[in-house]
């Protein structure tokens, strides 16, 4: 017999993941939020508290498909889909767009599949090797910070000499620690932000949106670049390749879920090292990375009693999980993943026909504005500041001709020094 109060309630879930996922700036935390206040009201209606947490799974999955369309064709990222903008934008201004996000929509419903195998093998190593993984995370990710800026070797320009490499490695290296440090002192000063409209305060926000959102727009702006006509194509990544980017971002994202303040921007990097190079493979890999981190957030929950979200903290705060709830759960996750897979590619095609028809120009200088403005709202005139520095960073990688990727530094090395 079917439960139709809890299939309103992950209805209701999946649409809240839809509204955060395409609008940049609200966060599924926001929800998750307001949801815990209103709690006890809406239990004394009849809801359980199982079904209240299957809004806030619901929404947690449903938003990792849809987060992907305002990166592709606006640019404006948060901090799960900051990597996307720079593959994603690129075969959107080839007229690929609604194949980007078929793609990244691939990517999340592929990790939910390659999640379900990893679950049980992952808990039981995971949790065995627990404390020696968090004691030595600083020099893991130290680690991958070497070896980032070690496969930088900048654009090939007939006539260099061989040692040219050195010089864009250099710049990664700087780049990477330039971005750090404004992680840090953003970091030590977040204290500094407070949203004049009472809204809660995200220091992540100026500092992505300028490096990886508004950067970009500047570049687009100067070059005059024009959008093409979204034409639906093919996708063309062979079966091998693709098999390998969802297990890496699955693999990527199950096992941030367990370790606390590593991002899902930086397991994106970590599994970017072992495999994916084209922009395709890239962006199926860091779509797997966000889905597979909102599954695994909530095994972490359940496994060592540890929310890593706070889709999973709010989840804790309203039951105790079990063996039974955690398998309902997966259900759940299931259904909305293949729900999330269609609906994402059909609103695809309409994002991509309400582009075409617009000046890309005005388009830019509309998302810029946004993005300042939304900057403000949430933190300030100290987080205008922070979005000014890393616009500034944020131009760098491009000028100089190296990946964007080293800017990543902004949430590592705060990471590593905390760590180390």
């Amino acid at each position: 017999m079917i439960d139709m109060t809890l299939a309103v309630c992950v209805a209701v879930g999946f649409c809240l993941g839809v509204l955060s996922g395409l609008t940049p700036g609200l966060h599924l935390n926001n929800f998750a939020a307001m949801l815990l206040a209103v709690s006890p009201q809406l239990m004394e209606q009849g809801l359980t508290p199982f079904q209240m947490s299957s809004i806030i799974l619901a929404a947690s999955i449903s938003q990792t498909f849809f987060d992907a369309i305002p990166a592709i064709f606006l640019g404006a990222p948060d901090s799960e889909t900051a990597l996307s903008v720079l593959p994603g934008q690129r075969l959107m201004l080839e007229g690929r767009g609604i194949e980007a996000v078929r793609l990244s929509a691939l990517g999340s419903a592929g990790s939910v599949v390659m999640g379900l195998f990893l679950i049980y093998p992952l808990s039981l190593i995971i949790t065995s090797y627990y404390d020696y993984l968090t004691k030595y995370l600083g020099v893991l990710l130290l680690a991958i910070a070497l070896m980032m800026i070690r496969s930088e070797r900048g654009p090939w320009i007939e006539g260099q000499g061989s040692l040219v490499h050195w010089k864009y490695k250099t710049i990664a290296a700087l780049l990477f620690l330039t971005s750090g440090f404004l992680g840090i002192f953003a970091f030590n000063h977040e204290s500094l932000i407070a949203s004049p409209l009472g809204l809660e305060p995200q220091v992540l926000l100026p500092l992505l949106s300028g490096i990886f959102g508004a950067s970009s727009l500047i570049l687009s702006l100067s070059d005059d670049t024009q959008i093409p006509e979204q034409e639906e194509s093919s996708i063309k990544i062979p079966g091998a390749m693709l098999a390998r980017s969802i297990f890496s971002g699955s693999l990527g994202g199950s096992v941030v879920a367990w370790i606390p303040g590593v991002s899902p921007s930086v397991a994106a990097i970590t599994a970017r090292l072992g495999a994916p190079s084209s922009p395709e493979e890239f962006l199926v890999s860091i779509s797997g990375v966000n889905t597979a981190n909102a599954l695994f957030s909530l095994v972490a929950l359940y496994s060592i009693d540890k929310p890593r979200s706070g889709a999973a903290a709010a989840i804790q705060q309203l039951m105790e999980l079990d063996q039974t709830a955690m398998a309902r759960m997966m259900i759940i996750v299931v259904v909305v993943a293949a729900a999330s897979y269609i609906a994402t590619i059909g609103t695809a095609h309409q994002a991509a026909r309400a582009i075409c028809a617009l000046s890309y120009r005005r388009l830019c200088l509309g998302v810029l504005a946004f993005l300042v403005a939304m900057t403000y709202a949430f933190t300030g005139v100290f987080g205008l500041f922070i979005f000014f520095l890393s616009t500034v960073v944020g131009l760098i990688a491009p000028v100089a001709g190296i990946h964007r990727t080293h800017a990543m530094g902004v949430l590592m090395l705060p990471l590593i020094v905390h760590y180390l």
